[in-house]
């Protein structure tokens, strides 16, 4: 991701900031008083019209890789049976095909039998890896929405588009009581330093990102005994980019709001940045979407991925569109930032 050189940027002083601009959030929880702001396009991909009605109820977590000049949008289809990751192919980010479902539900009593979402991959060099979030709880009824516990799991391709095999035997990592990862443990980006994979995961009693790690792509993960940032933050999700021209690395993550009647719901995407992978200082972040700057979803704004087109970084989310904050119903946007990307000031 980039957000393009130092005048394409946005940069606006808020005096605290829920999304709508509020002094501060009912309950307290830290706001992000900085406004690194992309340009949203506006819906580039909608739900209902997916083969064998994958995504009949819903089009959310959309989450962007390329492969041989072509883009691979995966993304959580809400269908009958429950959700599942989906995917929809472009050569040029406008006309989208879509491919339907490619991961399938685990047998009764496995533990991605009710749902099989969210990938995250990588290539290794001689193989495609991906990482999904698998439960066998949902909410029932028409929604089936996920329910905890959110855990990761494996498979495995040959190319980006499939077919995709599970691997069951491999467990990277999963949820512990006691921990900040009590929970979720489920997927987020993942980066390579030197022999090293570092995955930034989703983890929660209250919510946060911590930092798995591993040589092995179909072994064991050590998850790090302290996130890299508060849980009162309250966020979920990770989505990095890193920018050369200042050596600072940007972490897209989808923010956790509150309304006054202590409803939660996904109010915003910020970014945070840092030169050091491993450490996060809370104070250095901004929104970079929310209801003020999205054309088309004013109060809900859904997790972001982000993808280096040209010289800007492409800012993929989920929204449900006008004041709904629903979890059904999504489709997926897009925004821009201009590169190259500098972190804001006051």
């Amino acid at each position: 991701m980039r957000v393009g050189g130092s005048l394409g940027i946005l940069v606006v002083l808020a005096a605290v900031a829920g999304p709508a601009g509020e002094a501060a959030y009912p309950d307290g929880r830290p706001a992000a008083t900085l406004r690194l702001a992309a340009s949203d396009q506006g819906v580039l991909l909608r739900h209902g019209d997916g083969p064998d009605q994958c995504d009949r109820l819903g089009a959310r977590e959309a989450l962007i890789f390329e492969e041989k000049g072509t883009y691979h949008l995966f993304y959580d289809g809400a269908g009958p049976r429950g959700w599942l990751a989906c995917l929809a192919t472009s050569r040029n980010l406008k006309d989208w095909t879509k491919q339907g479902t490619v991961l399938d539900f685990g047998k009764p009593g496995e533990l991605d039998s009710a749902a099989a979402c969210s990938p995250w991959v990588i290539h290794d060099g001689k193989e495609w890896h991906m990482f999904y979030l698998g439960t066998p709880n949902h909410s029932g009824g028409q929604d089936k929405v996920p329910s905890f516990p959110y855990l990761t799991m494996k498979a495995r391709s040959g190319s980006l588009g499939g077919p995709w095999i599970k691997q069951p035997e491999v467990v990277p990592f999963r949820t512990k009581p006691g921990t900040y990862y009590a929970d979720t443990a489920s997927p987020g980006h993942i980066v390579k330093q030197g022999r090293q994979y570092l995955t930034f995961f989703s983890a929660s009693m209250k919510r946060t990102l911590g930092i798995a790690r591993t040589e092995d792509l179909n072994g064991a993960w050590t998850i790090d005994p302290q996130p890299i940032l508060s849980p009162e933050e309250q966020i979920e999700n990770s989505s990095l980019y890193f920018e050369p021209t200042n050596q600072t690395w940007f972490l897209f993550t989808n923010h956790i709001g509150v309304d006054g009647g202590g409803g939660e719901y996904t109010d915003a995407i910020w970014v945070y940045w840092s030169r050091d992978l491993g450490i996060w200082d809370a104070r250095n972040k901004a929104v970079v979407l929310d209801g003020q700057n999205c054309t088309w979803s004013k109060v809900c704004i859904g997790m972001p991925s982000v993808i280096v087109v040209g010289n800007r970084l492409a800012v993929f989310y989920d929204a449900p569109a006008g004041s709904s904050t629903s979890h059904m119903g999504r489709d997926i946007g897009l925004a821009w930032l201009e590169l190259p990307l500098s972190p804001p000031g006051p």
